[in-house]
């Protein structure tokens, strides 16, 4: 169901995006990642999380989360699921932080002035390349581990030479 609701909100094509690239072959972590079901218990809405990394000039990795697809059906959006999603993810992460697990930084490709609200900026990115084609104004992140983050490097998989 998650699929079939990924390739009505972003197209049957999105296999192919940057993003997809940049988590390839990654499972989602489960303590970050949602859906969200209507009053008809219909699911409307995702948001998953991939472990990635950051490689540095030489060749170190450093850890990230990537956040997204955060996907709601088109004939629901603008209706505060994916606002919803966002929240429930970031109390998750709030929750694990308390609980003892490192802090990451978080990264996602999309627009400033939605994923702003939250503290996603490109401030930090404007030095990081990703595995394709990608609009360097639309590479945010987020977290107190970005002052730790190497100021340029290369997005991939977490794990995978």
């Amino acid at each position: 169901m998650i699929e079939a609701l990924l390739d009505r909100a972003f197209g049957p094509d999105r296999h192919a995006r940057t993003a997809y690239r940049m988590r390839m072959g990654m499972e989602w972590l489960d303590a970050l990642s949602f859906a969200v079901l209507d009053a008809d218990e219909m699911l409307v809405g995702t948001i998953q999380c991939f472990p990635i990394a950051l490689t540095d000039r030489e060749g170190r990795p450093v850890p990230l989360v990537m956040v997204g697809p955060v996907a709601v059906v088109p004939e629901r959006q603008g209706e505060g699921f994916g606002q919803g999603l966002m929240m429930a993810m970031l109390d998750a992460e709030a929750r694990l932080a308390r609980d003892g697990s490192p802090a990451f930084a978080q990264v996602l490709i999309g627009d400033t002035e939605y994923y702003g609200r939250w503290g996603f900026t490109s401030a930090a990115t404007g030095g990081w390349h990703c595995p394709g084609p990608f609009e360097p104004d639309r590479l945010l992140a987020r977290g107190a581990a970005l002052s730790a983050m190497p100021a340029e490097g290369m997005l991939g998989p977490w794990g995978i030479e």
